[in-house]
C-alpha cells in the first residue's frame, strides 16, 4: 500500500482509540467491553503493526479465531508477510473500515499500541518526499555505520534519534535528504496539535512489577504453545519479512541462528530465550511509555490496578 496523505476529518461516532504498553491487556479489555455490551454493536480495529500480518499468530498475541468469531475485529492478516505497511496506508485502511461500521450502524473500538499509526491515527501524517527506488537500490550495498555517518554530517539531530541498526529508518532519513532537499528534522512535527474530533484516547498501564510477572507468564505459554516453531516456519518462507525484526520475534530469529548476545552471558536453550524476550520486551514498554507521554499528552490514563473501574465507566460514557 502506498503512503498516501488523507485528510484528517472527524468521526461521525466517537471513537474509543485504547492504548497502552505491550501485555498491559487492553485487547482483553476492549473484547470484554464489546462481548458485555452486544446493545453497542461494537467492532474492534487492530492497530498493531505486526498483527496485520498473516501468519504472525503467537507471538503476536493475535485474537483467536474464536474471540473473532465472538466479536468482530478488523485489520487482521491484512497482509502478506513479505509487504511493508506505512502509516499513510493502515491510516487509510482504518478510515475506510470506521466509515464502513458506522455506515451499518455499528460502532468501532481501535486497540494497539505502535506509536507510528496511533499518531497518524489521532493528529494525522505530515507530508514527506515519497520513495525513490533508484536511490534506494545505489545505497543498497553501504554499511549501516556508514550510512549512520553520513546521516550524522547531514541531519545530527535526526541521527541522534535513529539507532545503528534500524536500517529502514536511515534509508528513508537520507532518501528525504537526498530526494528533497529538506531534513527530516526540519520536517518533523513534534508540537502536539488538536486531535481529531471524534476520538477519545485512553491509555492504560499496570504497575511495573505487576507488568514484568504477565510479560514473563505471556512468553513462557507463547513459546509451549509454538513460537520457536512458528517464527522457523516463517523464516524459511519469508526470511526478509519485516515483523520478523519485532520484538520478541527478533529474538527467536537469533535463537534459530544460534546468535549470542554481545557482552553477557545468557542461560543455554529454551530458557535463555525466554531471558532475552522478556528483556527486550521490558526495553519496548520503557520505550512505548516514553512516547506516550510525550507524543499523547491528551490521552486519559488509567493504572488498570486502581482505576478498571473508571475505565468502564469512561467506555460506557463513550459506547452507551
Amino acid at each position: 500500500m502506498s503512503d498516501i496523505k488523507p485528510e484528517i476529518k472527524a468521526w461521525t461516532k466517537p471513537v474509543a482509540i485504547l492504548t497502552g504498553p505491550t501485555a498491559s491487556g487492553k485487547s482483553g479489555i476492549a473484547f470484554e467491553f464489546a462481548l458485555n455490551h452486544p446493545q453497542a454493536k461494537i467492532e474492534l480495529i487492530n492497530a498493531d503493526s505486526v498483527i496485520v500480518y498473516s501468519g504472525f499468530d503467537i507471538g503476536s498475541a493475535k485474537p483467536s479465531a474464536a474471540e473473532q468469531k465472538a466479536v468482530p475485529h478488523h485489520m487482521i492478516d491484512i497482509l502478506d508477510p513479505s509487504e511493508q505497511f506505512t502509516a499513510g496506508g493502515f491510516l487509510s485502511a482504518v478510515e475506510y473500515t470506521i466509515a464502513n461500521i458506522h455506515q451499518r450502524g455499528a460502532r468501532a473500538l481501535i486497540v494497539g499500541g505502535t506509536g507510528f499509526y496511533l499518531k497518524a491515527l489521532i493528529y494525522g501524517l505530515w507530508e514527506a518526499p515519497p520513495t525513490d527506488p533508484e536511490f534506494r537500490a545505489s545505497i543498497a550495498k553501504q554499511s549501516n555505520p556508514y550510512l549512520w555517518a553520513w546521516l550524522n554530517e547531514r541531519d545530527p539531530e535526526t541521527a541522534k534519534r535513529i539507532p545503528l541498526a534500524d536500517r529502514y529508518r536511515l534509508v528513508r532519513a537520507l532518501e528525504i535528504i537526498e530526494t528533497s532537499g529538506k531534513l527530516p528534522s526540519e520536517l518533523r512535527e513534534d508540537e502536539i496539535k488538536e486531535s481529531r474530533v471524534g476520538s477519545h484516547h485512553l491509555n492504560i498501564d499496570r504497575e511495573s512489577a505487576d507488568l514484568e510477572t504477565r510479560i514473563a507468564t505471556r512468553t513462557a505459554q507463547m513459546i509451549r504453545a509454538g513460537w520457536v516453531e512458528e517464527t522457523a516456519r516463517l523464516l524459511e518462507q519469508t526470511p526478509h519479512a519485516p515483523a520478523l525484526k519485532s520484538v520478541g520475534y527478533r529474538e527467536v530469529v537469533g535463537f534459530l541462528k544460534g546468535e549470542k548476545p554481545e557482552g553477557r552471558e545468557i542461560l543455554a536453550g529454551l530458557s535463555g530465550l525466554e531471558s532475552e524476550i522478556n528483556l527486550a520486551t521490558r526495553q519496548l514498554v520503557k520505550r512505548q511509555r516514553t512516547w506516550f507521554k510525550s507524543q499523547a499528552k491528551e490521552a486519559e490514563r488509567f493504572l488498570l490496578e486502581t482505576d478498571r473501574n473508571s475505565l468502564g465507566e469512561r467506555l460506557q460514557s463513550i459506547y452507551l
